[in-house]
């Protein structure tokens, strides 16, 4: 029978879902806001949409989070644990404006938190973090800046002969189609992660063996939260996303967004849960290089960076104190 905390369990995920939405979905709508293809209003909308639909697709790297991490069976108040450390970095983050990795925060705390659990290093699959988490970490924001900045070249190629009003006119169309490609390949990757979170404590609840997956109404339950919270929006986000890095056109907003969403189908399709925050910033760092090195706001560019560096081990930490509080009250 499912117990008490497991109910506090799921919703605790939950709640981790909704401020998903609302902390890395601005990074899927922000250029196309700022460039006016779309008001905020329309963005949010289509990014709901889009985030719910995509998050109902695949399970692959839902599956990596369920066994792929770690070698031990948790009990459900590690997970607990884990879940309100990767929060209180997202509400950090999300406060200061940031635009820093859910993906990471979720996935460090549950390292920590499982370090503290048993004491030790040995129960973490250090071969499946490398592989599933340290090297797309590493290689998805240099796919995003190399991805930019080629969509922008190639872009700038086939229309160097139109007229500016002409392009003036497609790009923002075309614009709309990217905000929705790069929403439904957010919701595909990143919503999966508290998915696996979940059925990692269905599976240790005995509730859900290995071999069924994700049950399908924890698939609906993660993006209907999802996509509520992104109806809300995450504005401090978006601001520093649309025009922090580098001043965007919709011509340059297009190719972000284009190229952002191929090297997140790409990560998804392999299980990798990347940082669909690192790989949209960088992208938009390589749409600005394939302007002019200078377009790009490099300072402002490395305090992201840092965020990028310092989730990890700064979840670590989070995850394991959480537990670490937590086991004194259970």
């Amino acid at each position: 029978m499912p117990t008490l905390i497991l109910f506090f369990v799921i919703a605790v995920a939950l709640l981790f879902e909704f401020i998903n939405g609302f902390h890395d979905t601005a990074n899927a709508i922000a250029t196309s806001v700022y460039t006016r293809a779309m008001t905020a209003r329309q963005a949010i909308i289509l990014a709901a949409v889009m985030n719910f639909i995509g998050a109902l697709i695949s399970d692959k790297v839902a599956l990596t989070i369920t066994h792929g991490l770690v070698n031990i069976e948790l009990e459900q108040y590690v997970i607990l644990g884990a879940l309100i450390g990767a929060i209180i970095w997202n509400l950090f983050t999300w406060w200061k404006g940031i635009p820093s990795s859910s993906s990471h925060a979720l996935i460090g705390s549950l390292i920590g938190a499982t370090m503290v659990y048993t004491m030790g290093i040995h129960d973490i699959n250090w071969s499946g973090v490398v592989q599933k988490v340290v090297i797309p970490l590493v290689t998805s924001p240099f796919l995003g800046l190399f991805g930019g900045f080629a969509v922008m070249k190639l872009l700038c190629k086939i229309f160097e002969k139109w007229e500016r009003q002409k392009a003036n006119r497609l790009f923002p169309k075309l614009q709309i189609f990217s905000a929705a490609f790069v929403a439904f390949s957010h919701g595909n990757n990143d919503a999966q992660k508290t998915m696996g979170i979940i059925t990692l404590a269905l599976m240790t609840g005995g509730l859900v063996g290995i071999e069924h997956g994700v049950p399908f109404w924890v698939k609906v339950a993660c993006a209907c939260m999802m996509a509520l919270g992104t109806s809300l929006g995450g504005w401090r986000i978006m601001k520093s996303m649309g025009s922090g890095v580098t001043k965007l056109n919709n011509v340059g907003g297009f190719a972000a967004q284009t190229a952002s969403a191929i090297v997140i189908e790409i990560m998804t399709h392999f299980g990798a849960p990347i940082s669909t925050t690192q790989v949209i910033t960088s992208a938009v760092m390589g749409v600005g290089s394939a302007k002019r090195l200078s377009a790009v706001r490099w300072s402002f560019a490395k305090g992201i960076v840092m965020a990028w560096v310092i989730t990890l081990p700064t979840t670590i930490v989070l995850g394991g104190l959480s537990v670490y509080i937590v086991e004194l009250f259970v």
